[in-house]
């Protein structure tokens, strides 16, 4: 057995004027504490996933999650950037703390405030995890742009499967009281060009892109030896992470190599294949890497994720549903906050408590958290357990 999830936390997502990193931390940490029933001074480390990049001044805030209760002070705490994969990098780094016996109990936050930097700001924080050799001064949806350039030069033109993500994400986010954006967007708006969504790197648009967020999700870790003291619990059947070359230019950009082999190294870990996954979070920062995060899933060969998004597999009600939280595109995506965001997210419903984004008795639930241009890929597998 592994080590297990026994409790969380999560903020809205949003512009949230009236919270600073530090409030986002001790929201998150408050309730994900409450939620496993653990008392602070229980905790042995902590670990904060947070990109920053000059998006807010506290350059170091590791220490934070200790000002969220005083039985806290002095425990451990250690800061993992990875980029957007920042989140599933202090939850990997906890992960071998607790299974080495180092720690009983962990607790790992992902936190991020992006909005009051502005968008021209955020653009050039983001672009900080790029490669700056050749692709300084360029932005994140050009990245990706370049992505759907090379998807539609392999294979076709990737833009009704983007809008079709763009719509079912919207659609589901309206289930998620956390969620950014609760706003429904229909086909026909996210193929046209207009001035309400405008080009924003060709081809993606505006309702291509995720959101600037700000938001903390928090995770309790359990080592095995403590399941007894908890009524549930969500273990990881793999967690496996791969990290490919920074260049984009070293990279072919027409499929996720560095994603499609950490999910296959997760699959053998777990001794499942893409027909056991009851669901997955995936992380589309940009629609065109949902598409290929479909087909780095196993659901189709390469070029051919478009059939499953015309006939509805990702759907909540399909074959395999995806970002039943509204993901990136309309959850949000405060980038130190997203990889712990997701395994909130699965953990819920894989215990029943994801009320109205529930779906029926879910077993296993996969998440893919990314960092950079298909960089860096953190994949695991959870599954409820009886504690």
């Amino acid at each position: 057995m592994s080590a297990c999830i026994v409790g969380y936390g999560h903020t809205p997502f949003g512009k949230l004027d009236a919270l600073g990193l530090e409030d986002l931390i001790t929201l998150a940490v408050s309730e994900a504490l409450a939620n496993a029933g653990v008392d602070a001074a229980e905790i042995d480390a902590v670990w904060l996933g947070h990109f920053n990049s000059g998006l807010v001044p506290d350059a170091f805030a590791a220490s934070m999650i200790l000002h969220a209760h005083p039985d806290l002070r002095f425990k451990p705490a250690i800061r993992c950037e990875n980029a957007c994969a920042s989140g599933s990098a202090a939850i990997f780094a906890a992960l071998d703390a607790v299974n080495s016996g180092r720690c009983k109990l962990a607790l790992v936050v992902g936190a991020e405030k992006m909005t009051g930097l502005g968008t021209e700001g955020v653009t050039r924080a983001l672009g900080g995890a790029s490669y700056q050799a050749e692709e300084s001064g360029v932005s994140f949806p050009e990245i990706f742009a370049r992505f759907a350039r090379a998807y539609q030069d392999a294979y076709e033109d990737p833009a009704e499967a983007m809008a079709r993500i763009a719509v079912k994400n919207h659609a589901n986010a309206m289930r998620n009281p956390l969620a950014q954006m609760h706003r429904p967007l229909d086909l026909d708006f996210c193929l046209t060009t207009s001035d309400r969504n405008p080009l924003i790197a060709d081809p993606l648009r505006l309702s291509d892109c995720s959101l600037i967020s700000d938001g903390a999700a928090a995770i309790v870790i359990a080592h095995p030896s403590l399941l007894g003291r908890f009524d549930r619990a969500v273990a990881f059947r793999a967690a496996e992470m791969v990290s490919d070359y920074l260049p984009l230019s070293a990279k072919q950009l027409a499929h996720f190599e560095a994603p499609t082999r950490a999910i296959a190294q997760a699959y053998a870990a777990a001794g499942v294949g893409v027909e056991d996954i009851d669901l997955a979070e995936v992380h589309d920062c940009f629609t065109i890497a949902e598409l290929l995060a479909t087909e780095a899933l196993g659901l189709c060969c390469r070029g051919h994720g478009s059939a499953v998004l015309r006939e509805g597999q990702t759907e909540r009600d399909g074959r395999l549903p995806v970002n039943l939280s509204g993901g990136l595109k309309a959850k949000g995506h405060p980038v130190g906050a997203t990889g712990v965001s997701m395994h909130v997210m699965v953990a819920r419903q894989l215990l029943g408590e994801a009320d109205a984004m529930q779906i029926e008795t879910p077993r296993l639930g996969l998440c893919l958290n990314m960092g950079g241009g298909a960089v860096n890929a953190a994949v695991t597998i959870l599954e409820a357990v009886k504690a």
